[in-house]
């Protein structure tokens, strides 16, 4: 039996891609370390949509999460032919002040479990000559971000190794989309501690309204989805400018003092 599988699925745009997936019919497997909040949805798409959702309760910063989950798949026989990977976070402050532990724990969930679920999952999606993957980055990836240093890094790490796995996979059925948004209305903000930060108060955008332009990229093979006119006049015009310039930017947006 076919599924979707969606991680940080229990809140924000994973939740909302959640709900349109099962909209669609899609069998699901949500993945989130909120084990209340995924049995609350768990109920929700049932009742509503009469799939079959499966979830799984682990926290994606272990090192051993995404061959645990793709074990327990496999073990169910359930094929994944939709891949969300939507897990995510971010800190705040000067990189010499944050937790190391924080960012280490961010690289491990924004990268590490993010390519180790692609590898795991993509060459059965290559056999069945079907299947499309979905990964959320951000517009923090297209340029550099301090006070968001390593956050901004694993976007642009992510908008990387989507565009290049899409263009090797051209012509074998399976897709890779890469969901870019500016700042979005979900608990991120709180999470990484930007009360400060004059950029999430830029165009913020509803979760639902950025999940559902993500699903519709993705289900037309999308490789890069920039959600609201803003969010694509920034990017558009960042690419004309230096990179000192670029960087001033996005300093000054961040306002941490």
């Amino acid at each position: 039996m076919n599924y979707s599988l969606v991680t940080g699925a229990s809140s924000g745009i994973g939740l909302e891609i959640s709900r349109l997936l099962a909209k669609d019919k899609n069998n699901l497997i949500l993945v989130s370390r909120n084990e209340d909040e995924l049995l609350k949805l768990k109920k929700e798409l049932e009742d509503s949509y009469k799939v079959q959702v499966h979830i799984i309760s682990k926290d994606l910063a272990d090192h051993n999460s995404a061959l645990d989950i793709y074990n327990e798949i496999s073990n169910l026989g359930f094929v994944v032919e939709n891949l969300i990977n939507n897990a995510g976070f971010g800190s705040f402050g000067r990189f010499n002040e944050i937790d190391t532990l924080i960012d280490i724990s961010m690289i491990d969930v924004n990268i590490r479990t993010l390519t180790y679920l692609t590898k795991l999952f993509l060459p059965d999606m290559i056999k069945n000559k079907k299947g499309k993957i979905l990964n959320i980055a951000s517009t923090a990836a297209f340029f550099p971000g301090p006070y968001m240093t390593v956050y901004y890094a694993t976007k642009a790490f992510v908008l990387s190794l989507s565009e290049a796995l899409a263009s090797e996979l051209a012509g074998t059925g399976v897709t890779v989309s890469v969901l870019c948004p500016g700042p979005t209305k979900t608990a991120f903000q709180s999470k990484a501690k930007m009360k400060k930060s004059q950029f999430v108060k830029f165009g913020v955008m509803e979760a639902s309204t950025v999940a559902l332009c993500g699903y519709r990229g993705m289900l037309k093979g999308k490789k890069v989805i920039v959600p609201g006119v803003l969010n694509k006049f920034l990017i558009n015009i960042i690419r004309f400018l230096p990179r000192s310039i670029v960087t001033s930017m996005a300093k000054t947006t961040q306002n941490i003092d």
